[in-house]
């Protein structure tokens, strides 16, 4: 399994808290797919699972663009993988966000396992929908000896992250999931561990 989080996209070039608001790859976030398509050009991907998300749909698209193993493997979107959604601060930039409340409170609510942000998701809240996603959907492809792609979100892949590498709510804090780099994982008897 391959874990993508998409490429940059335009609010992220902006410094924009996005969330679920669907917004496209930057020229960087195209390019940065590009790269990941490149990396991943030799795996043969059975399956491709993203976010109902723009910029994890174009980025899964540029990627299998360079894959020379696979055929047109079947892709799944599903809001279950979206990022986590960041309410009422959504379309509004980091830096004047932090002026207004304090550095203090937005790093609480960007960083923190179970306190949202005003109207909208806490890490906590995002693994709700992720967790069954990979339960129900990702791990029987992976069962079935399938390999599998997902390009999703910061936080949508962090979750799944925290679960498959049993990470504590303290140790996901610390955790980036940069744009664009390719996460490997084998999947043996219920079992990840990561390969890269």
């Amino acid at each position: 399994m391959v874990l993508l989080r998409h490429g940059q996209s335009v609010w992220n070039a902006e410094n924009k808290f996005t969330g679920w608001t669907d917004v496209d790859l930057s020229p960087k976030g195209e390019k940065e797919a590009e790269l990941a398509g490149k990396k991943l050009s030799e795996i043969k991907f059975d399956v491709v699972h993203t976010s109902e998300l723009i910029r994890a749909q174009r980025t899964a698209k540029i990627v299998m663009s360079y894959n020379k193993s696979s055929q047109n493997p079947p892709t799944h979107h599903d809001q279950r993988l979206n990022e986590r959604h960041y309410g009422s601060l959504q379309g509004l930039d980091k830096d004047e966000t932090r002026e207004k409340f304090g550095a203090e409170q937005v790093h609480i609510w960007r960083r923190s396992f179970d306190i949202p942000p005003p109207d909208g998701e806490s890490l906590e809240m995002c693994a709700k929908r992720t967790l069954p996603y990979l339960n129900d959907e990702i791990e029987p492809d992976l069962q079935s000896g399938k390999n599998v792609l997902v390009a999703a979100h910061g936080n949508s892949l962090r979750s799944i992250v925290m679960s498959i590498e049993n990470l504590t709510p303290d140790e996901i804090l610390s955790v980036e999931i940069p744009t664009g780099v390719p996460i490997h994982y084998q999947y043996e008897n219920g079992k990840y561990s990561r390969i890269n």
